[in-house]
Formats: C-alpha cells, structure tokens, sequence
C-alpha cells in the first residue's frame, strides 16, 4: 500500500538510545530546518536526559522526553503505550530509529506499519540480526573479505533489521581498513542514506508492496 502523502509537513519523531552521539539523527534535524526535507522533526525520546543525542537535539531546539524502559518495571506494554502516547500526541507520521538498541515493542510497530524508519551501518541482509551492531558490524564485514560495504535504510517489523529495505548506499572495503576506519566511511554514507529516505517518504514517494519499497517518479499519483 501507498505510504502516506502529506498536503502539511511531515512530522517526524526520533527514539535514541543510551550514550548515542547522535549523529545520524543531526543529520535528519538539520535537514528539516535548513528546508532540504519537507518535515519538522517534532520530538527525540530518548531513554537518558545526559545522552550525547539528547543534549544534540535540545541544542538544536527539538522537544526532548526522557522515557526509559527501566522506568516501567519490566513491562514493556506499559513502555510501549507511554511511546505511543508521545506519538500520538503530536501526530507524528514518520517515526525514526538513530541508535535504538532495542527491538521495538510490536504495538508500535502496527500502529505505525511502513512509517518507522531505522538504519542499519551495513548492506542488508548482510551482516544483519541480533548482535550486529556497532563495531561488532565492522568487524565481521572486514573478516568476510567483502569488496563493499555500505548502509541501509528499511522500515522496521517485529525483527532486527528485516524489514522492507528503503534505500542503500555502498562504500569501498579498503586493504588497509580497520573496524573503525570503516565505520568511519560507513557514517557519512548512514547520513545522506538516512536523510534521503526521510525525503522520499515525506514527498509521498514510497510505495511498499510486501517486502518491496518502490519509490515513485516525482510528481507521481499516489
């Protein structure tokens, strides 16, 4: 089905997690503010207030709300209701995952089918699935012995990192690469990645038909 057009800015909310730098999600405020893409970020949640990512979006003049999930005792229907209530409050269209390590609650994930965005620092379904984060990412492209590496944006589903595939970018594996000079190259791939994904989403340019995600000409009926 068509994801939704929207005739008003799209609103976008974040989920951060912990220590995150938040870079990835710099990348998607920016991008609404200087008016590259036609949303307004609206809200980062984020589930400590002394996050490098929280002090990043409050910097920038984005509503934060802290909401852990050590808050809720276990219950995670709980913590997904209080993310929901957040959402809905402000009518978000577009939810968006920067450094969420968590599998999100599949309540939210229903509720916002196709319309929750997370990326991922490799080219799935490589390299993808529980324990593939970070580094640890890095790490087994490098002992692979891929060529190439990349990135890739796709909408979330009750798994890690097996949802519709949104948009991919590629970068070279170099001879001389460490986990973290590939990271490195990864990084600044994740942010036009990420920022183009959100762009075509808030033009009204995606169509997910299963697990395929096409994106429709400019201008395009949907």
């Amino acid at each position: 089905m068509p994801n939704q057009h929207h005739t008003t800015p799209c609103k976008i909310a974040i989920l951060v997690s912990g220590h995150g730098r938040g870079s990835n999600m710099a990348a998607i405020i920016d991008a609404c503010q200087s008016g590259d893409v036609p949303a307004s970020v609206s809200v980062v949640v984020g589930t400590r207030r002394d996050a490098p990512a929280m002090e990043r979006a409050r910097t920038a003049g984005v509503e934060t709300v802290v909401l852990s999930p050590r808050a809720f005792d276990g219950d995670d229907q709980a913590y997904a209701d209080a993310i929901l209530q957040i959402l809905a409050q402000r009518k978000i269209d577009l939810v968006c995952l920067a450094g969420y390590m968590r599998i999100l609650p599949s309540s939210i994930v229903a509720a916002y089918r196709n319309r929750v965005m997370n990326i991922h620092p490799a080219l799935l379904p490589l390299f993808g699935g529980p324990g593939m984060y970070g580094e640890h990412v890095h790490k087994a492209v490098l002992e692979s012995g891929m060529k190439l590496s990349g990135c890739t944006v796709h909408f979330v589903d009750e798994q890690y990192d097996t949802g519709p595939i949104v948009v991919q970018a590629a970068v070279p594996v170099e001879d001389c690469d460490t986990p973290e000079s590939l990271a490195a190259r990864v990084l600044g791939a994740e942010h036009r990645a990420y920022v183009d994904a959100v762009r075509l989403f808030a033009r009204g340019r995606l169509r997910t038909e299963g697990r395929y995600v096409r994106v429709l000409p400019e201008g395009d009926p949907i």
